[in-house]
């Protein structure tokens, strides 16, 4: 969910900067704080970082929080930075556990991967991985690019997946960030892969708010928006399928340092993503922004306390 395209976490941090995030403390007042630079050599704890934005510090809340349920002692990095930073974090010890985001923890490591569904996603991941890592079971739920219309413009046409777009006999706009316009699953993956001849309206906000708006206001008649922006739900948005898989999976994963992956941790995180969906990602999103912004530890106790797990 968080590659260069979202602009949530930016190239190149300087390493000052890496220590600094490394070494700061929760802001979501979950658990304790190990600040010794590597975590706990007990089996039974286990330390788990974020990236730099409030999802992944939701997951990383709603997975610590699910060990510390069934006995496992959890300390909590949140933000720590980019993929490379904490990643860097999980290759040292000084965290154990990162929720992930398979299509692009691929990208990371396999740059020449053509893999796209969640199956071949994830059978690729596996091998690409570097010694001492492991992901467990993927959730279903996915944070990814996705083709959104409105629901008049879907009625109208009878456009409900990318495919249907070869059908539509009006110009079709498509509201994106600028390099949209050369990603493969963008205008260039639209004709390659769909037959569809777009053209691009750069709105550089990453299907945020200007996005939303040019879509709404028939601007635009598509918009790449995120799958788990409230927008999308907020607004009525028709999210198009796209049954050819031009946009690779990124389904949540977590991902873990292997001497920490005993059966018990295994099996509660294992718990938690099959019990995790979209829906639950967009509406935990939808609580941790706006104006009664609930922090990340709330939001993942509640969702916790409708969805127990117990082993």
């Amino acid at each position: 969910m968080f590659g260069s395209t979202k602009g949530r976490i930016a190239a190149g941090v300087l390493a000052a900067g890496a220590l600094l995030a490394l070494s700061a403390c929760s802001s979501g007042g979950g658990g304790a704080f190990n600040t010794s630079g590597s975590s706990s050599s007990s089996s039974d704890s286990v330390t788990v970082g974020s990236a730099a934005f409030g999802e992944s510090e939701i997951l990383m809340q709603v997975y610590g929080q699910a060990l510390a349920a069934n006995g496992i002692t959890v300390n909590y990095k949140p933000s720590i930075g980019q993929r490379d930073v904490y990643l860097k974090a999980l290759q040292d010890g000084s965290i154990d556990l990162v929720p992930e985001y398979s299509g692009n923890l691929l990208q990371f490591y396999d740059k020449t991967s053509t893999a796209s569904s969640s199956a071949d996603v994830y059978a690729a991941l596996n091998d690409a991985l570097p010694k001492g890592f492991e992901v467990l079971d993927q959730a279903k739920a996915q944070d990814a690019d996705s083709y959104n219309v409105t629901k008049e413009f879907s009625d109208k046409y009878g456009v409900t997946s990318l495919e249907d777009l070869k059908k539509v006999t009006v110009p079709l706009r498509v509201g994106a960030n600028p390099e949209f316009a050369t990603r493969p699953y963008g205008i260039p993956g639209l004709k390659s892969t769909y037959g569809v001849t777009a053209t691009l309206t750069p709105i550089s906000d990453s299907g945020g708010p200007l996005t939303v708006t040019a879509l709404k206001n028939g601007d635009v008649e598509l918009a790449d928006i995120y799958t788990t922006t409230p927008a999308i739900k907020d607004n009525g948005f028709v999210v198009l399928k796209d049954p050819k898989n031009l946009i690779a999976a990124q389904n949540i994963v977590p991902l873990i340092n292997t001497k920490k992956a005993s059966d018990k941790v295994k099996s509660v995180l294992n718990k938690v993503s099959a019990e995790l969906t979209t829906d639950d990602l967009i509406a935990m999103n939808a609580e941790n922004q706006g104006a009664n912004k609930t922090q990340p530890d709330a939001v993942a106790k509640k969702w916790l306390q409708e969805h127990p797990i117990k082993i």
